[in-house]
């Protein structure tokens, strides 16, 4: 699978891959739509370092056929960023409509995962009070964005209170995957060592969101005494 990615990476597919990946996670979290993004984030970082190495060896010898060498198929990270943001933000949106017209039937079912109902209190007293950083925690957890999503759906919160925070924490999940993918490459180049311990990073993530997410809340502290 790894060697189907890096081959992938390589031609313009990868973004529309991607954007698919990161839109679907949301129903089916065992899809790689973190690798793929930090894999194509790693190969932008490669060739931009051999681009800059093959550019100066150019201007230091003066042979131009150097320049055939130089590979010009390397993920734009602006794209790749941009197609990984929206498809996170339209998955939200799309499991987020499906839940609220679930009815009955996705109520009940909710009401017979403990961790669905848990986070669904959770989620429901957060953005009550104005703040939604559970939305942008739950996005690094395993399936922690499918819980979300779907739990703000059936619990019929309002979009304005459930998508800024969607929009927040595609954009961080993102930011962080690209950032791991692009500076790993940088430092380690494109190997599958580098890509390894970047995929790792974001795993560690992941199990750290996680652990946020099924802590349970604080209890209020009691009212002080008349």
């Amino acid at each position: 699978m790894l060697e189907s990615i890096g081959s992938l990476t390589g031609s313009p597919w990868i973004y529309a891959v991607v954007a698919l990946s990161v839109l679907l996670d949301v129903f089916l979290p065992v899809l790689p739509s973190g690798v793929l993004v930090v894999t194509a984030a790693t190969a932008a970082a490669a060739g931009s370092t051999t681009v800059a190495g093959a550019a100066d060896k150019v201007a230091q010898v003066a042979q131009v056929s150097e320049v055939a060498q130089v590979p010009q198929e390397v993920p734009s990270l602006l794209i790749l960023m941009l197609c990984a943001a929206g498809a996170s933000v339209l998955g939200d949106l799309v499991a987020f409509r499906l839940a609220w017209r679930g009815g009955a039937r996705l109520n009940r079912a909710i009401a017979r995962s403990r961790r669905l109902t848990t986070a669904q209190e959770r989620l429901g007293a957060a953005l009550s009070a104005g703040g939604g950083a559970l939305v942008v925690v739950a996005r690094f957890a395993p399936a922690g964005r499918s819980v979300v999503s779907l739990g703000a759906g059936a619990a019929h919160r309002k979009v304005k209170e459930f998508l800024p925070w969607s929009a927040l924490a595609g954009v961080a999940w993102t930011g962080y995957s690209v950032g791991l993918g692009y500076f790993g490459g940088q430092w380690l180049g494109a190997s599958w060592f580098g890509t390894a311990l970047s995929v790792l990073a974001l795993f560690a993530a992941g199990t750290l969101a996680a652990y946020v997410v099924r802590r349970p809340a604080a209890a209020p502290a009691p009212a002080p005494a008349a």
